[in-house]
């Protein structure tokens, strides 16, 4: 069982997004939005971690703040890795 991070969605709002048919990886966004609204910067970071972030969206973060920035979030790579490789990070044509 996944141990997950302080929530600051409601319980209504999230079971609310669950039956309107939104997707866990969805959910999870949310939640790490709603502890950045209240200003917690780790806990929105912890869910962070948990989501599936898009490849083209890492592949940015990449390009804007760096590959080293990118590993210091420990966000999960996989779809990234995926379409651009292993070494994508420290491949530079990528």
């Amino acid at each position: 069982m996944t141990s997950y991070p302080k929530s600051y969605l409601p319980d209504a709002e999230r079971e609310e997004m669950r039956r309107s048919g939104l997707s866990e990886n969805s959910i999870i966004i949310a939640e790490s939005e709603a502890a950045d609204l209240a200003g917690d910067d780790d806990v929105s970071w912890a869910w962070l971690r948990l989501a599936k972030i898009p490849a083209d969206f890492l592949l940015t973060l990449k390009h804007d703040a760096g590959a080293d920035y990118v590993r210091k979030l420990g966000l999960n790579l996989a779809p990234a890795e995926a379409i651009y490789g292993r070494d994508w990070l420290d491949n530079p044509v990528v």
